[in-house]
Parts: C-alpha cells; sequence; structure tokens
C-alpha cells in the first residue's frame, strides 16, 4: 500500500493505495489541491519508495521549491524522485531533467514517455501534478483515451498513479468520466463557507478497494507542514478553578488568557498543532455570570473537554449544569478529569458514578501543569470529533 500521507485518508483508504490502482484528487477550482499531490510524492519517499512527479503547469524548480515552502527536503531522495519536464519545452527553455516531454501539447508525446517510465522503472508512485494542464492541451477526449492506457499499463507492472485534477469548466461527459469509472478511485477536494467557518474539506467519492465512507474532513495548508486535519473550535469549560487555562496552555503550542487577580475573566485561546491535526480551543471563565458565554461557542464549537477538579465533588454539580449547556447542541465531549496527582482525587470511574455518566462517555485522568493526560484527551476527542464529522 502507497500511503498520501494526509491525515485520516489513508484509514478511510483502508491503509492507503494498493499497486497497480489510480487515484484522483478531483479538486474544485479555487481550493488548495494541488498539495495533495505532493504531499503523497513526500510520503512515498520517506517511506523508502520511488516516486516520479510529471510536471505539466510549471518548470520543474519551482515544483521544487514547494517542497521545500512546505518543509520537505526532497534532496535526502535524489536517486528515487524523478520529474517529467513537460513545461519547459512549451516555453521553448532548456531541460535538466532525465524526462522530457519535446512535444507537450502531443499526446502521444505523452504517452510514449510514460509508458516507457512505467516499464523501466521498477514499481513506483507516479504523481501527476495537473491532469487539467494536460487535457487543456491536448484534448479532453485524446486525454482520457490516454489515461485509460496509463491505468491499464500500470495495473500490469504494479505502479501506483495518482493525478491532480481540478474541475474547470470541461463537458459533462469529461466531468462525469473522471468521477466514474476512469479511476479506481476518487478523491474530492472542495470548499465551503457556512455561518463563521469558512474552510476547504476533502472526501472519498469512490475507492474499489475500501468501504466507502461518506465522511469529510475539513483541512487546512501549513506552510510548513502541508495539509493538517482542521478543527475550527474546541471548547474547554469547567468549573471555576478546575484547572482550565493550565489544561488550554498545556495543550497549545502557543495560547493566551484574559485574567484578573490570578483568575479567567473572559477566555483562553489556543492553538493545537498535533499528529496532524490542527485545531483552535476556547477556554471560558468558569463562574455562572459568564454562562451566556458558554452558550455562544458552544453553538458553534466542533467538541468539547470538560475539565474537573478530582479533588472537589463539590464542584461536580456545578460541573454536570456546564456540560449540559454544551450537550444541548448535540456536541461530542471528553472529561478531563484533572489533579489526578493530589491527595483524595476521584478516580475517573469514581467520577463517573458521581456524574451518573454512561460508560461510552471518555473519563481522561491529567496533571494539567505537568502536561499529562492533555493528549491523550486530545486525541479521544478528536476520534469522536471525526467519527461523527
Amino acid at each position: 500500500m502507497v500511503e498520501t500521507g494526509i491525515p485520516k485518508l489513508d484509514e478511510f483508504l483502508g491503509g492507503g493505495i494498493p499497486k497497480g490502482k489510480s487515484l484522483v484528487f478531483y479538486s474544485q477550482p479555487g481550493v488548495e489541491g494541488e498539495i495533495f499531490g505532493l504531499q503523497t510524492v513526500h510520503q512515498t519517499l520517506k517511506k523508502g519508495g520511488i516516486c516520479v512527479f510529471v510536471v505539466s503547469s510549471t518548470i520543474p524548480d519551482i515544483v521544487k521549491g514547494q517542497f521545500k515552502e512546505f518543509g520537505w527536503d526532497i534532496n535526502l531522495y535524489k536517486d528515487k524522485l524523478f520529474f517529467v519536464d513537460s513545461y519547459n519545452p512549451l516555453i521553448g527553455a532548456p531541460s535538466n531533467e532525465k524526462y522530457v516531454i519535446l512535444n507537450p501539447d502531443n499526446i502521444e508525446d505523452f504517452n510514449k514517455t510514460i509508458i516507457d517510465i512505467i516499464k523501466e522503472l521498477p514499481p513506483s508512485t507516479i504523481v501527476f501534478g495537473s491532469l487539467s494542464t494536460i487535457m487543456d492541451l491536448c484534448g479532453e477526449k485524446e486525454t482520457i483515451e490516454t489515461v485509460r492506457t496509463w491505468n491499464k499499463m500500470a495495473m500490469l507492472y504494479d505502479h501506483v498513479l495518482v493525478y491532480n485534477f481540478t474541475a474547470w469548466p470541461y463537458s459533462e461527459e469529461t466531468l462525469n468520466l473522471i468521477k466514474g469509472d476512469l479511476f479506481n478511485s476518487v478523491i474530492s477536494i472542495g470548499g465551503i463557507a457556512e455561518r463563521v467557518i469558512f474552510g476547504q474539506y476533502f472526501g472519498i467519492l469512490k475507492s474499489d478497494w475500501a468501504q466507502i465512507t461518506r465522511k469529510s474532513m475539513l483541512f487546512r495548508v501549513l506552510r510548513p507542514g502541508g495539509v493538517k486535519i482542521f478543527i475550527p473550535k474546541i471548547l474547554v469549560t469547567g468549573p471555576f478553578d478546575a484547572g482550565k487555562s493550565t489544561f488550554v496552555h498545556a495543550l497549545s503550542t502557543r495560547a493566551i488568557s484574559v485574567d484578573r487577580l490570578g483568575t479567567t475573566i473572559a477566555m483562553d485561546h489556543g492553538h493545537v498543532d498535533y499528529k496532524g491535526f490542527s485545531a483552535d480551543i476556547f477556554g471560558t471563565p468558569g463562574q455562572e455570570r459568564f454562562d451566556p458565554i458558554i452558550k455562544l461557542l458552544s453553538s458553534e464549537s466542533m467538541g468539547v473537554f470538560l475539565v474537573v477538579d478530582s479533588t472537589n465533588p463539590s464542584d461536580f454539580i456545578r460541573a454536570k449544569q456546564m456540560l449540559d449547556i454544551t450537550k444541548s447542541y448535540g456536541l461530542p465531549y471528553v472529561v478531563v478529569a484533572n489533579k489526578q496527582d493530589l491527595p483524595g482525587a476521584l478516580t475517573p470511574e469514581e467520577i463517573r458514578e458521581q456524574f451518573h455518566l454512561p460508560d461510552d462517555v471518555p473519563i481522561v485522568p491529567a496533571v494539567a501543569k505537568d502536561k499529562i493526560g492533555v493528549y491523550e484527551a486530545f486525541e479521544v476527542l478528536i476520534d469522536r470529533i471525526t467519527g461523527g464529522i
């Protein structure tokens, strides 16, 4: 299996792309779809594979610069990464690449070079930077028929073919073929704008080797970093002095608090980059007069951490009240049993009993000031969030 390196996508695909299969990243105009092909190249190289990148919309040196921009040093893999240059000949410039398509507007020249590569190299990942550009130069029908040939040859020689395609206003027949039977798998990449959330998403339209899932993942593109699953807002709530601010700061790569005399009077705000996920987190004050803030933030959050002081069961009534506010919006949540290092701290099961929580509600023991349990809680909540998208 060839991994794409895109968080969650390889999981959806059952581990990646099997040898001999083809996949297309089908992007709507205006979204950052090209990064998916680049990240697949980098992941293949990281795993010790051989990769071919077909450059058709810019010069290879610019593509090499894009890898550097995302923090990926391709110089480490010079003997395993090959570029096919179909752009320099188009503008009449010389090329330094091993593979060059001298007449990029002639699909036969394209076909001969790609078939030679398929036959010459051992099983590799061949990534087309822009199938749309090839189609613009060589024609829709001609390109589609040639892609069918490439896919058949790749299956015979155990290569994986990955295409980036932007859905410009091509014929309906062409777009239906690309989303239909031309490829073994189709990954849709688009943009959304709803209320305060604006972002990009990907999801599987088709995959003939993996169980189809209708889940979609929000993502953002970081430089450096590449594609990260994006969780626009996670709420951190709980009673006064439960350790919410400490939890936010322990979890975040960067965080700020607005406080007076040592207690939060407005909000904590943090940002998390962890294991391919990018999330913004907001902590609320614990006093009842700030409950309207909890209601406001809950309405646009994707998940909730309820932080409780394990040594102070007298605050559990208030904690349950705050939890009920957020639960009314149907949000996935995790209870963080903080201050587990102190004498008299109740165990997660004792807390579950006091809260009368069902067995499927996660309670994660933590010592936020020492960053113990905070990332475990994050992973649990992310699993619950992404499992319901």
